[in-house]
């Protein structure tokens, strides 16, 4: 192999270098990019069984129930232990109810995180109206840390009138924490804001 032929080989092998490292960075960038995105989507369209956000409480209240169910999960790279402090609500159709999800870190490293959701079944999303909710913004918890967060919300009656949804009588509403990147050292506080949860309540740890 001439020298030509030895510099042409070593500019392809750095560009197919460079190449893969840019795919790699664009690969990380575009997964936490991911949440914020579908955090757009869900909003916007009630994509994927999403919620409604409510910005009053309901006015009106139906005898007929339905039962809540709440689900709990983690992405895998966040060493979370998470799980709802109650396991099912049963609720009146337009009843303003309140549950909570808890959350442990149970690594020896402070560690943030952002929750998306959905509901199942998909077409009584437009129903479910959430007045409070700890989703799409970013958390944080110390080693072994517990935090409890809130979820407000109602179903609203006109579910009824609905034949896709009338004879809806049972509701899973279903939580996922992603993990996000750990601020650089000297770098807290600065960018976007992480949340500090709510103290866990009283009886909640151990």
């Amino acid at each position: 192999m001439n020298g030509r032929d030895g510099r042409a080989l070593a500019r392809r092998k750095r560009w197919v270098g460079w190449s893969a490292a840019a795919v790699a960075a664009l690969m990380v960038a575009a997964s936490y990019a991911a949440v914020p995105f579908y955090s757009f989507l869900c909003r916007v369209t009630n994509f994927d069984g999403t919620p409604r956000r409510a910005v009053a409480p309901s006015s009106r209240v139906l005898a007929e129930k339905v039962a809540v169910r709440f689900d709990a999960n983690v992405e895998p790279g966040l060493a979370w232990r998470f799980e709802p402090v109650q396991r099912t609500l049963e609720v009146k159709l337009g009843e303003n109810a309140l549950a909570f999800f808890r959350a442990t870190n149970v690594s020896d490293g402070t560690l943030r995180g952002i929750a998306s959701f959905n509901v199942f079944p998909e077409q009584t999303a437009a129903y479910f109206n959430k007045l409070q909710c700890f989703c799409f913004t970013d958390q944080e918890l110390r080693p072994g840390e517990v935090a409890e967060f809130p979820v407000s919300f109602f179903i609203d009656p006109q579910i009824v009138d609905d034949k896709d949804t009338r004879d809806v009588r049972n509701i899973t509403l279903s939580y996922t924490f992603h993990p996000l990147p750990t601020p650089k050292a000297g770098l807290a506080g600065q960018g976007a804001e992480t949340t500090r949860p709510a103290p866990a309540r009283e009886g909640s740890r151990g």
